[in-house]
């Protein structure tokens, strides 16, 4: 995937990130995969970023496992539901590398503010802020694109989560569903809107994903996406 993904980049001229979870701790249900664990998820991420050349961002679920990730990775993510955790906060803070702070589903942007301070702690102030959606009703987020302005008036890059904004939390049963046909068109409204990146989950076959795949982007899709992105940000900014 990162192979294909670095080429696909070049072509269409953009900058990437490549993320990708050791372990998803957050599962609806514990039949569900969580990927390769800490040691072997390290391991192949070290393998993306060395092999590739591409900067890898992946997310942190525990205190513990803080200072290890950030010997491989790039930049740390602080999961959505545990924005407020504060030891995790710092934990993630003192690592030095940059911070992805996703924005939980039931904080309003303004409360952001507080994340950033505890990460401003510990003297970081590399700090990236990611809009994932906003809890409306059971199983269902509402992207609201005024929080992208209001969250970039806290003074740190913004970011746009097109495939989890559409995602469906536990509305498939034990797992969560989501409307992936759609993140395309959230993504191209949060680059009009004035947004600095994109999160974006992709797949190349998105029905046979072990997470997530009902709210991923397939991946030729991308090929079509990022350059009417690129025109919409140029013609934005």
């Amino acid at each position: 995937m990162a192979k294909k993904l670095k080429a696909l980049a070049a072509q269409c001229r953009v900058k990437l990130i490549f993320k990708a979870s050791y372990d998803k701790a957050n599962r609806t249900s514990l039949k569900s995969y969580r990927g390769p664990g800490l040691t072997k998820g390290l391991e192949i991420l070290r393998e993306v970023r060395e092999e590739f050349g591409l900067p890898v961002l992946t997310d942190v679920h525990s205190i513990e496992e803080a200072e290890t990730a950030a010997e491989v990775v790039d930049c740390l993510q602080l999961p959505a539901f545990l924005c407020r955790q504060t030891d995790l906060v710092l934990a993630l803070g003192r690592t030095g590398r940059p911070v992805n702070i996703k924005k939980a589903q039931f904080l309003a942007p303004a409360d952001m503010a507080h994340v950033i301070a505890k990460i401003e702690s510990t003297g970081n102030r590399k700090i990236l802020l990611t809009e994932r959606g906003t809890s409306f009703g059971y199983h269902d987020l509402v992207a609201d694109m005024r929080s992208l302005v209001r969250m970039r008036e806290l003074g740190y890059p913004v970011i746009f989560d097109a495939t989890h904004s559409v995602q469906s939390p536990g509305g498939a049963g034990g797992v969560s569903g989501g409307e992936g046909a759609l993140a395309p068109d959230l993504a191209r409204a949060a680059a009009a809107t004035g947004c600095d990146a994109v999160f974006c989950e992709t797949h190349e076959r998105p029905e046979r994903a072990l997470s997530d795949g009902a709210n991923a982007v397939r991946l030729s899709e991308l090929r079509k996406l990022w350059p009417i992105l690129k025109k919409i940000d140029t013609i934005c900014r």
